[in-house]
């Protein structure tokens, strides 16, 4: 059993350990599933190029959501003109079981 892990998933890297959860971008599995995420960077004083080959960490999907709203506000001084727009990305909570 490795102690910490570095996987890569929507285009972002986490540090996972057995047992954390993490929020990662939208993944396609309902509540419940089990994921493996197969792009391992780092696992077990290994470093891989670019992936460490053989490795993989399996997790449990907690739940699908959306963070919290972010606004935009873009105005032109002097031209009466601006907008303002909103923006929630959605999220998958997922809880780390193993790393192999």
């Amino acid at each position: 059993m490795a102690a910490y892990a570095i996987i890569e998933t929507g285009g972002k890297q986490y540090k996972v350990a057995a047992g954390d959860t993490i929020y990662v971008e939208k993944l396609d599995a309902e509540a419940g599933e089990k994921v493996t995420f197969d792009k391992i960077v780092f696992v077990d004083d290994k470093f891989g190029t670019p992936y460490v080959e053989g490795a993989s960490v399996t997790g449990t999907v907690e739940k699908q959501g959306k963070e919290k709203k972010v606004v935009t506000f873009k105005y032109k001084p002097k031209k009466h003109s601006h907008s303002k727009q909103g923006h929630r990305q959605p999220y998958t909570k997922v809880v780390i079981d193993a790393i192999a």
